[in-house]
């Protein structure tokens, strides 16, 4: 109680020191521990007595004063080069928060039974209104935003985007809780349940992928006179590279043929000291791993062309009338509608179309006040500039991009105030710029599709209104520049000192740092933030193309293919099932030339990815693939989002359609009605023209409206 009462004294000094003794207890009072065990208790402890003595508020408050300080401001746009004393304050509070946010969201086996209610209660607190009448996320959106902007250049960015990622998952939940409320959703609107959990299916992927190459699996096969097909991805890693476009002539493959790839060797150790794990975990499987799905808009175009062909006419949207079709079509008709999907996007789509014809009838939609739905009203008004903040510092951190002078400068947290003059401290300080930048690549990207995922939960216009916005800011070409690199080499870089790492260097004496320290960075041998980020980026690229010809096409003119091809080489299962996904949608449009020299990612698209029973995306037979149609499909779109903004949440304009009319004759009559001074000389002529010179025709009153 002490220490919060010092965070109101006047002095800024002050303050700063009562903010880093409370910093000291959220981290563990790690000089006073003996083992990285004790401090990670000590920390729990500390931040779950912190929260209940109200310091998240106090931090808020601190936060919203410091961000807006105008002497702060001001002193570091009259400076040339912003330094890491200048967000002293700003990043001593966001560690806090950070410590906060991120133990009391993980559950832990020794977590006492009031903390429970605490949890539930501090995830209420960041979703609710409460913060100057906004969730928290939307004001560290705000933040994102005006440092984007230039109104705070000495915000560390990092630490606040850090913090946003680790709210938004603590509020909503992660990808598992995503699946569960999608299973509640679909129970709800009285849809089947689903055909299998997506999470288990991508994990049986990588579980049924060998652990060597392709070429090996085979001789150990023929070796054991067994018959198998070729079932790795990694067949795209063997000696036929000269086949590849000239672009790629000097990217060579990263692996030896016949070893085993690193990506691997640590998920195969884990794997075969598992307990109960049977001998026959590496034997292929005999049937596809996704299960097959039709849309009703397909068994639609289905029963459209038969019709045309055999009958001469269309019955419009009927799927269920089949006079005059032969029997084929009928079992056609039947296999097709055993495996008919319908999403709960279909669902909230048509509801909405509905809503948009009937609104008088069907009354007042009843809007459940959810934590993402209280989130997208709170942020729907500066939506736009939001995403176009992310994607700028995503750009500025893009491992691919070029320093420019007008670009954002995401190092201002992290250059000391004097430049290194040693070689050691050079070496130290590019490791750190280097981690720095995929530390915000992660988080951007995992922030951006956790809030796709959870709006798209929440109603497919919300999801589609973000989506679009970032189409618009560029955010298709810009995912395509960040995998314009050797992928092999950003998933195995050692961007790390783990001797630094945090509580071991607290706990333990630290070794002199030399150069052979740096170089040899830490023992894995491959770095799962870079992976994590680039399987992120793929899953976003595959929600704003899904489906959208537009976008598609978008894939195709930025010559993506090539791009897609090398991420192929990253031989991880979850990763290259993405980058297939986004192959199939184009091969239709990249030419038979193309599918005929790249045979074995066609077998492997067919063998990995989730089919269609009546889609050709292997023949290039698209007969709405006009070019002509794609603008009309994206403005139909944004017509739809802009009609559901409007209805639900008034964003464009008042719908005075449906306002209530005042029929009474003497309240209309008995309004204060403001004339032009001049009215009265010329009310004659006025009569003379506007009444008395239209005839006025009773009888259509008596006829009833159309």
């Amino acid at each position: 109680m002490r220490l919060l009462d010092g965070l109101e004294v006047i002095s800024r000094e002050r303050r700063l020191k009562f903010a880093r003794a409370i910093l000291y207890l959220a981290q563990g009072v790690f000089d006073d521990c003996y083992t990285e065990t004790e401090v990670v208790h000590w920390a729990r402890y500390n931040v779950f007595l912190l929260y209940e003595m109200g310091t998240f508020g106090a931090l808020v408050e601190l936060l919203n004063m410091e961000i807006d300080n105008s002497q702060a401001c001001s002193s570091s746009l009259r400076k040339p080069a912003i330094s890491l004393a200048d967000s002293t304050e700003l990043r001593v509070l966001l560690n806090i928060m950070y410590l906060m946010v991120e133990i009391i969201r993980r559950e832990g086996e020794d977590d006492k039974p009031e903390w429970s209610s605490a949890r539930d209660g501090f995830r209420t607190e960041l979703s609710s209104l409460v913060y100057n009448g906004e969730p928290f996320a939307v004001l560290l959106f705000s933040f994102v935003n005006k440092y984007c902007n230039g109104h705070t250049p000495h915000c560390p960015i990092k630490k606040v985007l850090l913090l946003l990622w680790k709210t938004i998952l603590f509020c909503f939940g992660g990808f598992e809780t995503v699946q569960e409320l999608k299973m509640e959703k679909r129970a709800k609107l009285g849809l089947p349940p689903l055909l299998e959990n997506s999470i288990q299916v991508t994990r049986t992927l990588r579980a049924t992928s060998p652990p060597a190459s392709a070429m090996d699996i085979l001789e150990q096969q023929q070796k054991r006179g067994r018959r198998g097909r070729r079932d790795s991805l990694d067949i795209y890693c063997e000696r036929d590279e000269a086949r590849e476009e000239e672009d790629e002539a000097d990217d060579g493959d990263s692996g030896i043929e016949g070893e085993v790839d690193p990506l691997e060797r640590e998920a195969l150790i884990q794997d075969l000291h598992s307990p109960g794990l049977a001998p026959e975990r590496w034997l292929f499987p005999r049937c596809l791993p996704w299960a097959t799905k039709v849309r009703e808009k397909d068994i639609e175009e289905f029963l459209e062309v038969s019709r045309c062909k055999f009958i001469g006419f269309t019955l419009g949207n009927d799927t269920e009338t089949l006079v005059g079709l032969p029997r084929p079509i009928h079992n056609s008709v039947k296999t097709l509608k055993q495996h008919k999907y319908v999403s709960i996007a279909e669902v909230q789509a048509k509801m909405e179309e509905e809503l948009q014809k009937s609104p008088v009838s069907l009354g007042a939609e009843e809007v459940e006040q959810t934590s993402v739905e209280i989130l997208y009203q709170a942020m729907l008004y500066n939506l736009p500039q939001y995403m176009i903040a992310l994607l700028k510092i995503q750009l500025a951190a893009a491992p691919t991009s070029k320093a420019k002078t007008d670009s954002i400068n995401i190092l201002a947290d992290l250059l000391p105030e004097e430049m290194p003059n040693t070689v050691l401290q050079s070496m130290k300080l590019g490791i750190d710029v280097n981690r720095h930048k995929e530390i915000v690549v992660k988080a951007i990207s995992a922030l951006m599709l956790l809030l796709l995922k959870h709006l798209k939960l929440n109603h497919v216009y919300q999801f589609e209104y973000v989506s679009q916005h970032l189409v618009f800011a560029n955010c298709i070409p810009l995912i395509l520049k960040f995998f314009n690199q050797s992928i092999m080499s950003y998933v195995t870089t050692k961007n790390s000192i783990f001797v630094l790492d945090y509580p071991h260097c607290v706990i333990h004496e630290l070794p002199e740092l030399t150069t052979e320290v740096l170089e040899a960075g830490d023992h894995t041998q491959f770095c799962w933030r870079n992976l994590f980020s680039c399987i992120n980026l793929l899953r976003i690229l595959n929600k704003l193309t899904k489906w959208k010809h537009s976008r598609i096409m978008m894939l195709v003119v930025f010559k993506s293919a090539p791009i897609l091809k090398r991420v192929l080489r990253a031989k991880q299962a979850m990763l290259q099932l993405y980058a297939l996904k986004l192959l199939k949608f184009q091969t239709k449009y990249l030419g038979r030339q193309w599918r005929k020299s790249n045979m074995k990612i066609m077998s492997a698209i067919y063998h990995k990815v989730r089919h269609r029973l009546n889609d050709d995306w292997a023949y290039g037979n698209d007969i709405d693939a006009r070019p002509w149609d794609f603008q009309a499909e994206e403005c139909s779109l944004r017509v739809n989002i802009e009609m559901f903004n409007s209805r639900r949440y008034g964003l464009h304009h008042t719908d005075l359609e449906f306002a209530p009319v005042d029929n009474c004759l003497q309240s209309v009559l008995g309004h204060q009605v403001s004339l032009p001074e001049d009215f009265r000389y010329s009310y004659e002529l006025w009569l003379e023209r506007e009444v008395f010179a239209h005839p006025i025709h009773w009888e259509d009153l008596l006829q009833p409206l159309t």
